[in-house]
């Protein structure tokens, strides 16, 4: 069977392609994926006509690096949330915005602050009353930072 594979090429690449594209699920970067690509596109060309060995891997190597450079940041723009595009939407969702505090918050006292609807943690560099409004400077995981509204 495995000699059967080689006589293939076609075939032989789109296995190839198929365990890069397997390997991009497991292994995290969003980078194999294009490794893939490019055997599938080698697979595609051999299909068509008969390249020889050296023109296989030179194909694959062009299609990947190529698909790469192409592609790679205009798949992540439209797939997948860079750190910057999501952080930035979070923190316009809360920065600014009012909460009102359900207990006593200091410097040295978290509390809690309720803002649309949910509880938040909250913690400030200044005292800030039960039941005063309170502005949301900046949002740390599940904790929000706040100052009191003046």
């Amino acid at each position: 069977m495995i000699a059967n594979i080689f006589s293939r090429p076609e075939l032989f690449w789109f296995l190839i392609g198929l365990v890069l594209f397997l390997l991009e699920l497991v292994i995290p970067g969003f980078f194999i994926f294009f490794f893939g690509l490019g055997a599938w596109i080698t697979a595609l060309v051999c299909l068509i006509g008969e390249p020889g060995t050296n023109l296989q891997i030179i194909i694959f190597a062009l299609t990947s690096v190529l698909s790469l450079i192409a592609l790679r940041r205009i798949i992540q723009e439209k797939f997948f949330y860079s750190k910057g595009n999501l952080s930035d939407e979070v923190e316009d969702e809360f920065t600014g915005k009012e909460a009102l505090t359900t207990t006593d918050i200091g410097p040295d006292k978290k509390g809690k602050i309720e803002f649309k609807g949910t509880t938040w943690k909250a913690e400030s560099k200044s005292e800030i009353k039960e039941g005063q409004t309170a502005i949301i400077i900046e949002k740390e995981n599940f904790t929000l930072i706040v100052k009191p509204k003046k």
